[in-house]
């Protein structure tokens, strides 16, 4: 469906908010039914009733996974009074708000308005997420100025993100008319990864579970599970009681 980007854009802005409004209703003071019923009609104006019907099932599990996502913010970060706080004031819970809800528009094939509403969350947040990314629960990001998590990036679960980490490629390929190829070439990490401020994890390398990567580190390589790595070390370990540095 064609339609002038203005309106587009004012389609998206209200199912943002009804979308908000669904998945945390305990601060909501819009009626449920009637959050639900413009979803469903802002999607339709800018995909299909068939498009629409199909998020429409996905929105309980866009509400379990963002609950978990704001346990892992409590869990860790000290400074946390409140869930309230979270959902009111951190900018990792509009990131993620907008990333879950395009990354299930984008797996219906939906084109273009996926990556509108990550691009509007990067341009509030200063955390850019390509859609097509795939994040597993209790994902907690800290702080989040500056991450950029590339478009085949894997993450699994209970993995954290300190502000400037990116997750990104390391190079391309090129098909015989010199077009870039789109393989996967973003990082894998897996269940229990943490990633310290500025560093960068480049190509499909692999980051085993449990791992810490420390601050200002740049890798391209994969590393085993329980590695720790640090600036200007040259040799990873294993640790045992899983720790952060």
């Amino acid at each position: 469906m064609d339609l002038s980007l203005k309106r587009t854009v004012g389609h998206l802005k209200e199912l943002m908010e009804r979308v908000k409004d669904a998945v945390f209703p305990e601060y909501s003071d819009t009626p449920e039914n009637y959050a639900l019923r413009c979803i469903q009609t802002e999607l339709e104006a800018v995909t299909d009733e068939t498009t629409a019907s199909a998020f429409m099932e996905k929105l309980p599990r866009i509400r379990e996974l963002l609950a978990t996502d704001v346990q892992a913010i409590a869990h860790n970060d000290p400074a946390v009074k409140s869930i309230q706080e979270i959902v009111y004031c951190y900018p990792a819970v509009t990131a993620m708000l907008y990333y879950r809800t395009a990354h299930e528009l984008h797996l219906l094939g939906v084109p273009i308005i996926p990556r509108m509403l990550t691009e509007y969350a990067h341009s509030h947040t200063g955390i850019d997420i390509h859609p097509g990314a795939v994040i597993g629960d209790h994902f907690a990001i800290d702080h989040g100025t500056g991450i950029v998590i590339g478009e085949t990036s894997v993450i699994g679960s209970h993995v954290t993100l300190y502000q400037g980490v990116t997750l990104g490629a390391r190079n391309f390929s090129y098909d015989k008319d010199g077009n870039p190829i789109n393989l996967p070439r973003h990082p894998i990490l897996e269940d229990g990864v943490t990633v310290y401020s500025n560093s960068s994890i480049l190509g499909r390398v692999t980051i085993g579970r449990d791992s810490v990567i420390g601050g200002n580190v740049w890798l391209t390589r994969s590393v085993p599970e329980k590695s720790r790595i640090l600036q200007g070390k040259t040799q990873d370990f294993a640790f045992s009681d899983g720790a952060g540095i």
